[in-house]
């Protein structure tokens, strides 16, 4: 798969992505509305059986009041008993809403009636009248939303249109709210026939929730469906990306696995074709020579076959360590004694700090060493000038620091994230002036990491570099 395909591919993905994300926010939000338009129903549908209850109590206590002013008023009792006894059975006969608003109105007739004939009956509502309801109506809101389904908090009030104030409120925490965002109810209006009729205002202080509330299995997978799209897309694209870098990896790797084993490979075989000649045969310095380069270029490919086999076991967890305990100055003196010919070569140094106070660890003495070798390998092959090394030792609190630092060529900070990966190497453009696998540091690591302990790395590009390990002290 080409870069461009790579691109195209992940670009329609992406908008496939997007767009069944789109499509389910879509639905979410229809199903919300849906859920209001329901919750706007069961509200006007509940507050209107409240309405009619509140209706009916307020005719009976009319009526009521209309009988002890006419038992008050004995010289009337005939107009009484002939229109109050009308009111009665037809309050006795309401069933509905239209049934009070049918009776208002003749309640309004009998009260003009009696205007006419001179009775003083005070018709006016009493302002007292919802105050001394005011427990019954907030009962009967709450039941009659509960056989709805809404077991939400709520606020209620009672607005006096012809006052233009609110006669009554539940708590009085939501006065702006109830005025500008409430449900709004007419009350009938028990009075005169032209009474501006009271106004019963319903307010949900928490109606998005509860609505949302009821939507919450739908979000909950909808969640879960988003995360698992945005999770596979992400996977799937550093799987791409990983596998391509992982090619050009391995692609790098057989290149130089390739030149590596050819160099020793050549020489050896130059070396051999030079022991057949008779006269070199003859010249016992020269030939010893030639020996001596077929056994260095021979130990040289056993260490590189070696490294690659040792790799190949901790990818397939087969690694055993034999662990007992250890000297790790002894263990420092004996990488730094290994590597005194090639550092001797570049007519560098390598000096010691070992102030360690605790330095007995528990681990395998045979890795622990190729670990400071491979970072002292490291440290000679990238340095562009005399190699200046300095290996040091420091306790901190129950763990032994050992830190490696050189005057190399450095690391960039993106390639200080990568350098521990298997395979990977700090790129250097077109000039290929250092040999190796990319596989030291991912041994040193997986090592390291086998002994319970850390490895890090502090550098800057031509300041040289500073690898510390931490390992756990016996």
């Amino acid at each position: 798969m080409n870069k461009w395909t790579t691109y195209i591919f992940i670009l329609l993905v992406t908008l496939a992505t997007i767009g069944l994300m789109m499509i389910q926010v879509y639905w979410i939000r229809d199903a919300v509305k849906l859920k209001q338009a329901i919750f706007f129903s069961d509200v006007k549908e509940s507050i209107s059986k409240v309405i009619f209850e509140i209706d009916k109590i307020k005719l009976e206590e009319r009526i009521k009041k209309q009988r002890k002013f006419f038992e008050d008023n004995r010289s009337s009792f005939r107009v009484y008993d002939s229109l109050n006894q009308v009111m009665y059975y037809n309050y006795k006969n309401i069933n509905s809403q239209t049934d009070i608003d049918r009776f208002v109105q003749n309640s309004n007739l009998v009260n003009k009636i009696i205007s006419d004939l001179n009775f003083s009956y005070n018709q006016k509502d009493p302002g007292n009248f919802y105050y001394s309801k005011k427990s019954l109506i907030e009962s009967m809101i709450k039941h009659a939303l509960n056989e709805k389904g809404i077991n939400t908090s709520f606020e209620f009030g009672i607005y006096s249109r012809a006052t233009n104030s609110m006669i009554l409120q539940k708590t009085g925490k939501y006065p702006e709210e109830l005025v500008n965002e409430s449900f709004v109810f007419d009350l009938s209006p028990i009075g005169s026939l032209f009474a501006i009729p009271n106004q019963l205002l319903i307010y949900f202080p928490n109606e998005r929730g509860f609505i949302i509330s009821q939507l919450w299995l739908l979000l909950a997978v909808s969640v879960i469906l988003f995360l698992v799209i945005i999770v596979s897309f992400s996977f799937s694209i550093y799987t791409i990306f990983r596998q391509k870098r992982l090619s050009i990896m391995k692609n790098d790797f057989i290149n130089n696995m390739t030149h590596e084993f050819k160099t020793p490979i050549s020489t050896i075989a130059l070396a051999c074709e030079a022991l057949k000649d008779k006269d070199i045969q003859k010249t016992e310095s020269l030939y010893d020579n030639y020996v001596g380069v077929i056994s260095e270029e021979n130990g040289r490919l056993g260490l590189m076959s070696e490294q690659i086999l040792q790799t190949a076991i901790i990818d397939k967890g087969q690694l055993k360590l034999k662990k007992n305990s250890n000297d790790i100055h002894d263990i420092i003196r004996a990488a730094v004694g290994s590597k005194k010919i090639a550092i001797e070569n570049k007519d560098g140094s390598i000096d010691l700090e070992l102030k360690a106070r605790h330095f007995v660890i528990s681990g395998d003495n045979i890795h622990l060493t190729n670990v400071i070798i491979n970072l002292l390998d490291n440290a000679i092959k990238y340095c562009v000038q005399t190699p200046r090394i300095v290996v040091n030792t420091n306790n901190n609190g129950n763990s032994l620091l050992i830190r490696v630092k050189d005057n190399g060529i450095g690391i960039s900070k993106s390639n200080r994230k990568k350098i521990f990966e298997k395979l990977y190497r700090v790129p250097t453009g077109n000039i290929h002036n250092f040999k190796g696998f990319g596989l030291g540091l991912s041994y040193v690591k997986a090592i390291v990491d086998e002994h319970n302990g850390d490895v890090s790395v502090d550098s800057e590009p031509g300041k040289g570099s500073t690898f510390t390990i931490k390992l756990p002290i016996k």
